[in-house]
């Protein structure tokens, strides 16, 4: 009976956040009507106008660079912030240290920064060592993501394997499973479940941070609301629109989780 309950309320919830989207947009495009002065413009976004479904159309297209994009960053910061955060775990000072330093410098660092050093910068030292890479757009942008997110990801994955009883790690080591065995079969496995809701905190950051991939000419989202700007002059109803669109985006990703949570048993709600 409880869980009926909560099923109805959900699909109620849902009703009424559908109802109030669609109302919301439908004052969008009556506004421009309504307003004498001219200071209102929702016809450049209004599907039922040429210009207004070629510019949605436009826009629309940055969201596979912006997904494409915020998907690799994150799967590298998964990747990067596990690797920093195992060594500090251990017991010997010297091997916590460079993941201390690392964690540490790289959070010290605000990512607009860190994203003009990794386009313009890091392909001058990389030549300096006789390695001339190219490093374009796309690439800078995923690097400087990885990298600014993997400090806080590694923070995350160590507080959820400290998080797991010791006796866990004791029992491995009974049947004769090493460090490495320990932390695949046992240690990680549980601590994933745990770590889960913030992990997926911050692939959402991800997605929202991506928007500074405009600035070094990434056609993703943002750039090109910022090119339709230029062109229509309509800032309000662009970036409407843009906020719009990253909201659907975080959405989807919310409820994805929530799917996730529920079929790895991490939602202790039920």
């Amino acid at each position: 009976m409880q869980n009926l309950l909560k099923s109805d309320l959900a699909a109620l919830g849902v009703t009424v956040l559908r109802t109030r989207t669609f109302t919301i947009m439908g004052l969008l495009f009556v506004l421009p009507g309504s307003s004498a002065s001219g200071t209102w413009g929702w016809y450049v976004i209004n599907p039922a106008t040429s210009q207004g479904y070629s510019n949605i159309r436009f826009l629309l297209n940055g969201f596979g660079a912006t997904i494409l994009l915020s998907l690799i960053a994150a799967v590298l910061s998964m990747c990067i912030g596990l690797i920093v955060a195992l060594p500090g775990m251990s017991s010997n000072r010297w091997v916590r240290l460079p993941s201390r330093v690392y964690i540490e410098f790289i959070r010290a660092i605000p990512l607009l920064p860190m994203l003009f050093w990794v386009f313009y910068g890091l392909p001058i030292v990389l030549k300096s060592i006789g390695l001339n890479v190219n490093i374009d757009a796309f690439w800078g942008a995923i690097i400087t993501l990885a990298l600014s997110d993997s400090a806080f990801t590694a923070e995350i994955y160590r507080s959820g394997i400290q998080s797991i009883s010791k006796g866990q790690t004791e029992a491995a080591k009974t049947v004769g499973l090493n460090y490495a065995q320990t932390m695949r079969y046992v240690i990680l496995p549980q601590a994933i479940k745990r770590i889960l809701p913030p992990l997926a905190n911050q692939f959402i950051y991800i997605v929202k941070m991506s928007a500074f991939a405009s600035v070094i000419g990434m056609q993703e989202l943002t750039r090109r609301a910022n090119e339709l700007v230029v062109t229509e002059y309509r800032p309000l109803e662009i970036y409407t629109l843009l906020i719009l669109e990253y909201l659907v985006l975080v959405l989807i990703i919310s409820s994805g989780v929530r799917w996730l949570e529920r079929k790895m048993g991490s939602d202790e709600s039920g």
